[in-house]
């Protein structure tokens, strides 16, 4: 591809920069060959002319398209070079806060110097099991690589984390330590994982220190093995170490501390036990006080101190060696201040009692005289004699350096030999991962001896990872069958020759150092003399003579020769070792013995690898030439020798890389410094790795993510089924060099840029196309906007029109207007004018008209007066004229009328003489006659009322006079009266004299009676009116005060309802907090009976040969009986197996820390369950207490009482009529004399066959009958005598054997006594009958009476039902027994309705025949048994009759007489619904029923939950039979069949459905009938006499739920396992909708395609899935209430599952893969909608993944877009928010990434939210499940039992 093509106008190039190492610019024109300079315009606004090289022409690095920017893995880059490795890098840290980036196989790590929230348990469990490309970079998923690795290849595995120090390999290697401890777990309980980790603060407080760099760097490099089983369990591990800086020990430079440890001791010095170490503060030492900085920010030695003795505890350091340690220590703190003085220059000594030599040979328990001389000289052994020499003060202070340096490096030895031992393991290890964490290149102003091994170290590993990275590329290319060319890569094995070959540097080191007077100047001549001039990496500088330069493949480092030899050297005088091994000390002798003893059991493996830490000191015994081979070995021949074989053990294994970036020198948080940055990639072989790559084929698609991708590239006809050759055709199409890929097996090989020009034709075409969709659109939108704008203008111009029109019609009125003004003002003046002259012509005019006026009038009038005269002369004439022809026309009018009436006369002459005439006539007179006659009647009316007036009238005047008349007489009586009355007057006047006197004197009695009323009244009225203001003010008051009321009313109600719902709400929460707390409880019980189990079986396989009498049992079976039994007894034979197996156990070792782990697990469960025993034995004292008091009342029995009797009178009663049947056949059989009778078909003959069946199944019937009444006897004996307690599940047992039990004298005086009452009650009570008994027997007569004619009735209907067909018969008995049944019922309740007396002594008779009827009946047996024998013998005889008559009858009367089928009625059982078994059946029972059943079989053809009512009606009858033994073995023999059958087949889905569907209803069976009230509100009358009698099982309820539980937890976890393969793939990775989002360039790390193969899950999978579930969840019955449960569940596990993989997965969070999201959650609520199940809470749990889904969808770029998110996203939390954006990738560049400054503003609207700081959804979290009580309408008494199951020895009862 030309460079023409690619460095167009407007293409992206990176240029070189001094300050920021890379810029980028834009091109301004295109790129033609030949051009000397690129115009240039750079991000900063500024343009620039870029000239290229002339030598080389190399054009700039182009930039990669913006949708590359940000991957995962570096290698997905189309432009692999330094600057696109660097922008991405620093985008993905600074942009999204991601610090880790693959490159290949190398996964880059960049320290945040901050802590993240992403190394929690959480995060593990989401990497866990997962493909390494699928997830978001990390160091957990390069740890789970490896671990797959490992137990998928089998091969051992390595991790190699490298950097320079602060860049956080410490930390890396501790995470992925972590992982491993976590996910495999360990194979004992012996917690080797947390050994394991335990040893990481071990480590560092001894190895680690503070540097300018880092505040917690390592000094050493280690290497840790984590070995693991065949089932890939941690078992041990083993640690080596490398180069420890032992100079800092007694040297620190400026700002850095020494090791940790010696910081934390002096912290600690105040503690009791550290007094005798006599320490202080850290500034007191010579060795720690160097740096000037004692003290690290944020850190605590103190606390740290705590943590590091608390880890040698648990690595079984023991108290007295851990203060070993310490001692030594502090002597090394105290040695660092011994002081030299100087008696010349060749000579010193130490003070005389030195205090710190003197504390300093305390601790080591040395002498002090003998340590003092050896500080201050130096033996010289030669050939013949031995020398002392004393030393300078210079060399006296190195060689105490050196001895505190050799000191401390065999303490660290021997520290690493114990953590090894605690670590090691006595199980075979399988396979190992190794952890390396090693130094990385370094390179200082200053570079010694220690910088020269590391980067030798360094060069060895490159060479490694670059042999390792071409082998991968090479294996590829081979596996593509790729032609396979060679990669040119940097080969340093020149330079590591340099360094370790023969002659090479460290060979000439060695050999210097065993020179006499060799020195650090003679050796760097000899490399001069040796290398330089001949070695192209060999360089001397230039103002140097002791220096030498290596070109390594990082950087070169320039050397200083100085103290190289001393360094290699290592020398400590052998006189002061012998004086420490001679030290009463025990621990101190231990450091120093020989390598062979020194060496620990983990290191001393078959390879035989030495850590370079372990110098090998002087000997103090051993011949004089020995010394001299041990000086041999040299630091730098040990650690060539230690690299080797670290190199052979990482060849040995598949490495994995960690490559450890630092981003800025200051450590600060997020903050990237670029020229740091590229110096460590450069050093750590990124860009090596990078350059390897690009080199070769880097970008590689497989053909369907390439056709996915690039299709839109492709025509329709280029399409073809086959996608290898359509991806073949279209690439040559479109790529011409066929050089720039290559075709292999299943992907597709491109050379560097190819994918960035494809993508440049993709954005071109896509760009083509959205300009053709913009076009067309823009096209659409622009006519509709011309159509709408040509409406609108039409309008527009319409009202424009209409306006101008009417302007122009207005101009026109006015125009007019004007016109017509203009004409009546002209023609006003005109007028005017002509008025003036008019008025004078007129003047004129009238003048002379009046003249010519008055002439005409005087003509006029003689004209007038003429016409006048003319009018009358002319009216005169007319009027005669008119007279006269009216005349002569009234004479023709009469000429003419007269003739026409003598016409008319004679037509009626004619017509008067004919018929019709008359006729019309007559018609007329009728009606008037008929009129007249109405009149006439009219009249008489009127007559006869006025005669009845007048009648009246005088009636009247009558009655008037005789009232008159007595009025009259009455007057003259009154006159008299008058006269009389008159004297009277008088008198009365003087009386009204008087009376008015006294008027007079009560008038003004009354005014002053009335002024004062007035005043009283005024007064009142004042006092009202004052009272009314009061009270006018009170009702205000009251009003007031009642609304306050009101009001406060309201605000406490509001309070407590808000209160109330507020304590609600935390009451749920806190049950279900406590739920899920006993829920987990029980899971932990559960999972250590598993982990008992396994230990019983490990000890089992341990133990060869069994000791005999040795019988094992089932370790649930016995854990589940100490757990659930009651019973001492079997409690003690619970313990008889755990007793015997003490003796084996012995054998194992114990590990304390699990042993005291579950001893206190034990004493908490312990605590627990005795406080639950306590609130049940409350609360069952409280039952049997409210139970007493019902006792006490005697009318509970008499229902039983009056059921029972009835029950024994219908027996006698059938009895007699069995005695009446047998009889008659008898009497048939007698008859031998008549063979037709008896002969086969004949009525009697079939009557008798008839009689036998019945009777012989009757017979059976009454038989057990009797049976169930004699226990019920037996029970009613027991009720009557009065008892005070009633204990569950207590031995009750019949009276008779309670008497044979009792030896005590005692309680048989008690026993007397309580009969001897009973006895008294009953004597009165017959007494009190007696006197009804003469009464009652005349009753009964007429009823014996009265059933006789009913036995004849029922006779006669026998003889009629025997004349009836079989059918009709069974109806007519049935319907036969119900009346008489029923009569009987009503006959009793009517007879004592009214007196309760009466009907309680008849409850007292009947009682006393039931004791007469036991004895009858028990006659009876007997005689129903001589009865049976004799119907056998019956039997037979009709047999034989039945034999010879066939014998006598021919074939033809055979034929003809066709016998008619028999059909015998089978009478129904009544059954009690419950089910009998024998003892020894148990175990049969449950096998049967429990371990062997086959779930599908039940589900499919049986009712649900038939196993659960089976084993409940055992329990009944058990229960029925007072037997609690019985009942407490059942029980716990089902609950541990059914955990062995879910510990047996705990992974199948339908099993453990099927039995929690089971155990449920066994629960709610046991509620059900248990008869507490609670339960039986549904309960039939029938059901309700199915309850329990004797136990309450409640605590079996507790256990059963329990167990529910626990199955419940178990299905929630088999659900788990199903569905979490398929959620990321279903949810997540599969295109549901297809074509929405494509598929972005991957790099090495390839993730799971979208695109559906066979193998791959759909949502269609998950669907499918749920709807297998749900429907085996309805098949096996489950309670709706907790199917809604397990769904919630399953959606909680879906959207957790989800959401976590979408917060860890930076490919997915695109706008296309919410939509994805979106429809797939909505297929989901459709399938809640289907199932009627919306209500179950499960869509709820999907809430945080809606909400992320719209995340991705809403838009992210204003203020309002922020404040929507943080209103919408209320379900997730803030972490997981950011996280989302700080995700957000856009897939096509028509996306935009969301800006830092909108991520900021989200976070700070959210930070007042308070929610979880935890990023992801805790996956493994159940919900606590309830049991709902859910009654079955079942009836038990119709449960069949099929024959499928086995269990033909249970009958029902």
């Amino acid at each position: 591809m030309a460079a023409s093509e690619l460095y167009t106008k407007f293409a992206r190039v990176w240029i070189p920069d001094p300050e920021e190492v890379w810029k980028s610019a834009e091109l301004l024109k295109d790129y033609k060959p030949g051009d000397k300079v690129l115009l240039l315009h750079l991000e900063e606004g500024k343009d620039l002319e870029y000239r290229l090289d002339p030598k080389t022409k190399e054009l700039p690095h182009l930039r990669n398209p913006d949708i590359l920017v940000g991957e995962n893995d570096l290698t997905a880059l189309s432009y692999l070079h330094e600057p696109a490795v660097l922008h991405n890098l620093r985008v993905r840290f600074i942009d999204s806060k991601l610090i880790y980036t693959y490159c290949g196989i190398v996964l880059v790590a960049i320290n945040p110097y901050e802590q993240l929230p992403i190394y929690g348990e959480d995060i593990i469990n989401a990497y866990s099991g997962q493909n390494m490309g699928d997830m978001d970079p990390h160091i957990f998923a390069v740890a789970e690589e490896a671990y797959k690795q490992m137990a998928r290849d089998e091969r051992n595995q390595s991790i190699i984390v490298s950097g320079e120090s602060g860049a956080g390999k410490t930390v890396s290697a501790k995470y992925a330590m972590r992982y491993f401890a976590t996910v495999s777990g360990s194979a004992s309980e012996a917690n080797v994982e947390e050994k394991v980790l335990a040893s990481n603060p071990i480590m560092e407080s001894i190895g680690n220190a503070k540097t300018t760099r880092n505040d917690n760097s390592s000094r050493f490099g280690k290497y840790i093995e984590i070995g693991f089983d065949k089932r890939y369990r941690i078992i041990g591990a083993n640690m080596r170490t490398y180069l420890l800086e032992k100079s800092r020990v007694v040297f620190q430079a400026e700002e850095e501390r020494n090791y940790h440890i010696f910081y934390q001791l002096c912290a600690s010095a105040k503690l009791p036990e550290f007094k005798m170490l006599r320490l202080g503060n850290a500034n007191n030492f010579h060795y720690t006080k160097q740096g000037g900085s004692p003290v690290i920010e944020g850190v605590d030695d103190t606390k740290e101190m705590a943590h590091t003795r608390q880890a040698c505890t648990l690595l079984g350091i023991s108290e007295s060696y851990q203060m070993g340690i310490f001692r030594i220590l502090a002597g090394i703190l105290h040695l660092g201040n011994v002081a030299f003085t100087s008696r010349d220059s060749d000579s010193c000594t130490i003070p005389p009692k030195h205090e710190p030599l003197s504390i300093f040979s305390d601790l080591m328990g040395v002498d002090y005289e003998e340590m003092c001389h050896w500080l201050c000289h130096r033996k010289l052994v030669t050939a013949t004699e031995t020398y002392i020499k004393p030393i300078s003060k210079l060399q006296a202070t190195n060689a105490r350096d050196a001895l505190a340096k050799h000191i401390y490096a065999k303490l660290f030895s021997w520290i690493v030999d114990h953590v090894n031992q605690a670590l090691h393991s006595a199980v075979k290890q399988h396979s190992f991962i190794g952890v390396l964490d090693i130094y990385g290149f370094e390179t200082f102003e200053i570079n010694s001896f220690e910088q020269f091994c590391i980067n030798y170290a360094n060069e060895k590993l490159q060479q490694q990872f670059n042999m390792h990275v071409f082998k991968l590329e090479q294996e590829e290319y081979m596996k593509e069958q790729i032609p396979w060319t060679l990669i040119d890569f940097y080969d340093n094995q020149p330079c590591i020759n340099l360094i370790e070959s023969k002659l090479g540097i460290l060979d000439l080191l060695d050999e210097e150092c065993k020179m006499p007077k060799g020195t650090d100047d003679t050796w760097a001549q000899k490399l001069y003399n040796t290398h330089l001039n001949k070695c192209a990496l060999f360089e001397k500088p230039r103002l140097s003579n002791k220096a030498f330069i290596i070109q390594h493949f990082a950087d070169k480092v320039e050397y200083q020769c100085e103290g190289f030899l001393e360094k290699n050297k290592d020398t400590v005088f052998e006189e002061q070792i012998k004086v420490l091994k001679s030290s009463k000390f025990k621990m101190l002798p231990e450091l120093f013995q020989d390598d062979e003893k020194a060496i620990s059991p983990t290191s001393a493996t078959s390879s035989g690898r030495t850590p370079l830490t372990r110098t090998p000191a002087k000997p103090t015994k051993g011949r004089p030439g020995q010394t001299a081979k041990e000086h041999k070995k040299t630091v730098g021949h040990q650690f060539r020798n230690s690299l080797h074989l670290l190199m052979e053990t990482l060849n040995a294994t598949t490495p994995h890389y960690v490559r450890c970036i630092k981003p800025n020198d200051f450590k600060f948080p997020f903050t990237f410094d670029e020229k740091r940055a590229v110096q460590q990639l450069r050093a750590c072989g990124v860009l090596e790795t990078i350059r390897i790559s690009a080199a070769g084929f880097p970008s590689r698609w497989t053909y369907q993510e390439f056709f996915s991708r690039y299709r839109v590239l492709m025509k329709q006809k280029d399409v073809l089924s086959d996608r290898k050759q359509t991806c073949k055709n279209v690439l040559e199409k479109l790529i011409l060099d066929k050089d720039k890929y290559q075709f292999g097996k299943t992907k597709i090989f491109f050379r560097a840029g190819q994918v960035a020009y494809l993508e440049k034709l993709r954005a071109d075409k896509l760009r083509a196309a959205c300009i053709r969709i913009q076009k067309t659109i823009r096209g659409w939108l622009l006519r509709k906007k011309y159509l709408r704008m040509r409406k609108a203008a039409i309008t527009v111009q319409r009202h424009v029109r209409g306006y101008q029109a009417r302007c122009y019609a207005k101009f026109l009125r006015r125009t007019k207007a004007a016109t017509i003004i203009q004409k009546y003002w002209r023609m006003y003046i005109a007028r005017r004018r002509y008025k003036i002259r008019r008025s004078a012509t007129i003047i004129l005019q009238s003048y002379l008209r009046g003249y010519l006026a008055r002439n005409r009038y005087r003509k006029m009038l003689r004209e007038h007066k003429a016409v006048i005269i003319q009018k009358w002369v002319r009216g005169w004439l007319a009027r005669m004229h008119y007279r006269r022809s009216t005349q002569a026309i009234i004479y023709l009018q009469c000429c003419f009328r007269r003739m026409m009436a003598k016409r008319e006369l004679k037509k009626l002459k004619i017509e008067a003489r004919s018929v019709e005439r008359y006729k019309k006539l007559h018609i007329g007179m009728e009606n008037k006659i008929m009129q007249l006659q109405r009149k006439v009647d009219e009249q008489n009316k009127d007559y006869k009322c006025l005669m009845e007036k007048l009648t009246n009238l005088e009636g009247i005047y009558t009655s008037e006079t005789e009232k008159l008349r007595s009025d009259l007489e009455r007057l003259q009586l009154s006159e008299e009266e008058a006269k009389i009355a008159t004297g009277r007057v008088l008198s009365l006047q003087e009386e009204i004299a008087k009376l008015r006197k006294d008027l007079e004197q009560t008038q003004s009695e009354k005014k002053s009676i009335e002024e004062r009323a007035d005043k009283y009244k005024q007064e009142t009225e004042q006092l009202v009116s004052s009272l009314k203001e009061e009270n006018t003010l009170l009702k205000q008051e009251k009003e007031a005060l009642n609304h306050l009321i009101v009001e406060q009313a309201k605000e406490m109600t509001e309070t407590m309802e808000k209160k109330l719902v507020e304590e609600t709400k935390q009451l749920e929460l806190d049950l279900n907090d406590e739920r899920l707390r006993y829920q987990n409880l029980l899971n932990e019980f559960s999972r250590l009976e598993e982990r008992y189990d396994d230990l019983k079986e490990e000890m089992t396989l341990m133990v060869n040969v069994p000791k005999p009498g040795h019988k094992r049992t089932d370790s649930t079976h016995s854990s589940n009986e100490s757990e659930y039994t009651f019973s001492s007894e079997i409690a003690e034979t619970e313990d008889m197996p755990l007793r015997t197996e003490e003796p084996s156990e012995k054998k194992v070792p114990l590990d304390m820390s699990l042993f005291l782990k579950l001893q206190k697990r034990v004493t908490e469960l312990e605590q627990e369950k005795q406080v639950m025993q306590d609130e049940l034995d409350r609360k069952e004292e409280q039952v049997l207490r409210s139970k007493a008091k019902e006792e006490e009342r005697p009318q509970i029995r008499g229902a039983e009482l009056e059921y029972e009797s009835l029950k024994r009178q219908e027996l006698e009663s059938e009895n007699k009529k069995l005695k009446n049947e047998l009889n008659e056949l008898r009497k048939a059989l007698s008859e031998k004399s008549a063979p037709e009778v008896t002969a086969p078909g004949a009525p009697a003959y079939r009557v008798l066959m008839e009689q036998l069946t019945s009777v012989s199944e009757e017979l059976d019937v009454r038989k057990e009958e009797v049976l169930i009444l004699r226990s019920q006897l037996v029970s009613q004996k027991e009720a009557i005598q009065p008892k005070d307690d009633k204990n569950t599940m207590t031995d009750s047992t019949i009276l008779l054997e309670d008497v044979q039990k009792m030896k005590d004298k005692g309680e048989i005086a008690q026993a007397y006594i309580g009969l001897k009452e009973t006895n008294r009650l009953l004597e009165s009570q017959l007494q009190s009958q007696k006197r009804s008994h003469e009464n009652e027997a005349e009753a009964l007569r007429g009823e014996i009476q009265s059933l006789k004619e009913e036995n004849n009735r029922q006779q006669q209907l026998l003889a009629q039902n025997l004349q009836l067909p079989p059918e009709a018969r069974i109806e007519a008995s049935l319907q036969h027994e119900i009346t008489r049944l029923t009569n009987e019922n009503l006959y009793f309740e009517e007879l004592y309705a009214d007196d309760p007396k009466k009907y309680q002594s008849y409850r007292i008779s009947l009682y006393k025949r039931m004791i007469d009827l036991m004895e009858q009946l028990e006659k009876q047996d007997k005689t129903v048994r001589k009865l049976k024998k004799q119907l056998k013998v019956f039997a037979k005889k009709i047999g034989e009759l039945e034999v010879g008559q066939m014998e006598n009858i021919s074939p033809g009367q055979i034929i003809d007489e066709p016998i008619r089928p028999v059909n015998i009625p089978r009478k129904e059982k009544d059954f009690q619904g419950m089910l009998e078994y024998k003892k020894e059946d148990e175990q049969k029972l449950v096998k049967n029923l429990i371990l062997e059943l086959k779930p599908r079989g039940v589900a499919v053809n049986l009712i649900p939950g038939l196993p659960a009512y089976i084993l409940f009606m055992c329990v009944r009858h058990a229960d029925y039979l007072n037997d609690d033994q019985k009942v407490r073995s059942l029980l716990t023999s089902t609950i541990n069949s059914i955990k062995k059958v879910l510990k047996k087949r705990g992974d199948d889905f339908e099993t453990v459905s099927f039995w929690l569907s089971n155990t449920c209803r066994f629960l709610h069976c046991l509620k059900q009938y248990s008869g507490e009230e609670g339960f039986m509100k549904h309960n039939t009358s029938r059901q309700n006499e199915h309850c329990l009698t004797n136990f309450d099982l409640a605590e079996y309820r507790q256990v059963l739920s329990d167990l529910a539980i626990q199955i419940y937890q178990q299905l929630v976890r088999v659900l788990e396992n199903i569905l979490q393969p398929m959620i990321v793939s279903g949810m997540l990775e599969h295109e549901t909708i297809q074509g929405v989002s494509g598929v972005k360039p991957t790099g090495l790390r390839k993730r799971t395609s979208s695109i559906a193969d066979e193998g791959t899950y759909t949502l269609d999978s998950i669907l499918r899935q749920l709807n297998s579930f749900h429907s085996v969840l309805c098949q096996h019955g489950m309670d709706p209430e907790l199917i809604k449960q397990v769904v919630k569940q399953m959606f909680y596990i879906v959207g957790a599952v989800t959401l976590n993989n979408l917060l860890l997965r930076k490919d997915m969070c695109s706008w296309s893969k919410g939509m994805q999201i979106r429809y797939n959650v909505s297929q989901l609520e459709e399938w809640l909608r289907d199932k009627n199940l919306m209500n179950s809470g499960a869509k709820e749990t999907l809430e945080p993944l809606i909400q992320a889904a719209q995340l991705l969808q809403v838009k992210k770029k204003t203020d309002d877009d922020a404040e929507a998110i943080c209103s919408m996203c209320s379900a997730l939390t803030t972490a997981q928010i950011v996280k989302v954006l700080n995700l957000y990738t856009p897939v096509n560049e028509f996306e935009e990434r969301v800006s830092v400054s909108f991520i900021r503003t989200i976070q700070m609207r959210l930070r007042d939210r308070k929610d979880s700081p935890q990023l992801l959804m805790d996956a493994k979290h159940i919900f606590p499940v309830t049991f709902p009580f859910n009654p079955s309408s079942l009836a038990l008494e119709t449960i069949q039992i099929p024959a499928s199951l086995g269990l033909g020895f249970i009958s029902r009862v």
